[in-house]
């Protein structure tokens, strides 16, 4: 019997479902074991074949990929599911749903819905889909209706204009867009401190998943702009292709948004705007390092220690990708070592103490 990791791939477009497969054959782990050209389909062939990963579009007609991965989770919730999303802002939108009614993660097509260049993604797709094969799948219990209720009931906003004299610093990668949904909303609308989180995503997908924090979190959230002060109780986003930086502009930090350095591995970088974040709070500064692949963070955090702040490393246990944090503990960059469920009662006590 074959070990490889049987993949079902389901778009609506012939031309997608050819490359997707093409790429696929292209890994001796993995096996295209069937196709399916929308929602229903897709259905059908999962009871036909149960493949350990589903890659699904999001914009297909008959059954759009929302609603599929709801049957799914009902259907066959030991399968999980990396999204394939245009890079627009509706297509955004709809990803940053689908994460939280449970797919695993997303790769974004890199030119629109059809996209005939997608092999240059093609190594981030074989990634994800060989960590999706490996992650037990958390139980889903979320529909769509309760994601749109959540904003109706969150707690009123403290909406402060005293600048931020403390700040959180929060890196992701790979894993991160549903983690930072589990911790972000449970932080409090007085938790006196300014939020910036660090997420390696593509320059279309943060305005919508900044507008997503701002919907479901106690605190405000938003993209970040040259310009922007730093606010207590109030979160920024880096925005995708560029690094964030914190300059002190007397007498109140501010954000500039900055290519340099150019030959950074990820933009934004974590490093970098951890760098910057020491430079100007010193130790008031908490760093958080969540799930993702490398070492992107984990030098930041040693530098966060070092200046007198509170460091917070996700632990193994609940890390899509146990790279970035493991890398901050080894170097002794973490105070704290945490679940993702605990993460923000500790970054709550961090601010407290710094």
């Amino acid at each position: 019997m074959s070990d490889k990791i049987r993949v079902l791939v389901v778009d609506d477009s012939a031309m997608m479902r050819r490359t997707i497969r093409q790429i696929i054959d292209n890994d001796r782990d993995i096996e295209v074991v069937a196709t399916a050209r929308d929602g229903e389909d897709a259905l059908s062939k999962d009871k036909e074949f149960a493949p350990d990963v589903i890659t699904l579009d999001v914009n297909m007609p008959v059954m759009d990929g929302l609603t599929c991965l709801l049957y799914l989770n009902e259907q066959h919730p030991e399968a999980q599911v990396v999204m394939l999303s245009s890079l627009t802002q509706e297509g955004a939108l709809l990803t940053f749903e689908a994460l939280e009614l449970g797919a695993f993660d997303f790769v974004a097509k890199p030119s629109g819905t059809v996209s005939s260049n997608l092999h240059v993604i093609g190594k981030e797709l074989i990634s994800k889909i060989k960590l999706a094969a490996r992650i037990k799948k958390k139980h889903v219990v979320r529909t769509r209706r309760s994601i749109a209720s959540r904003a109706a009931t969150k707690v009123q906003r403290n909406v402060s204009n005293n600048f931020a004299q403390k700040i959180v610093v929060i890196g992701a990668s790979t894993g991160g867009p549903r983690t930072l949904a589990e911790i972000l909303p449970e932080l409090p609308p007085d938790l006196n401190a300014a939020v910036l989180v660090v997420q390696h995503m593509p320059p279309t997908f943060t305005t919508s998943f900044a507008k997503r924090l701002n919907d479901n979190c106690q605190l405000g959230f938003s993209e970040a702009k040259t310009g922007d002060y730093l606010i207590q109780n109030k979160g920024l986003v880096a925005p995708g292709g560029l690094h964030l930086i914190i300059k002190l502009e007397t007498p109140y930090n501010r954000v500039r948004l900055t290519p340099n350095p150019s030959d950074s591995l990820f933009m934004p970088s974590v490093d970098v705007t951890m760098d910057s974040v020491v430079e100007t709070y010193a130790s008031k500064t908490v760093g958080v390092l969540l799930t993702g692949m490398g070492s992107d963070g984990a030098e930041g955090m040693v530098n966060i220690k070092k200046a007198g702040g509170i460091t917070i490393a996700e632990s193994e246990e609940t890390a899509v990708v146990f790279g970035m944090p493991r890398e901050a503990i080894e170097r002794g960059g973490a105070d704290i070592v945490a679940p993702s469920s605990k993460i923000a009662k500790e970054i709550e006590k961090a601010v407290k103490r710094i």
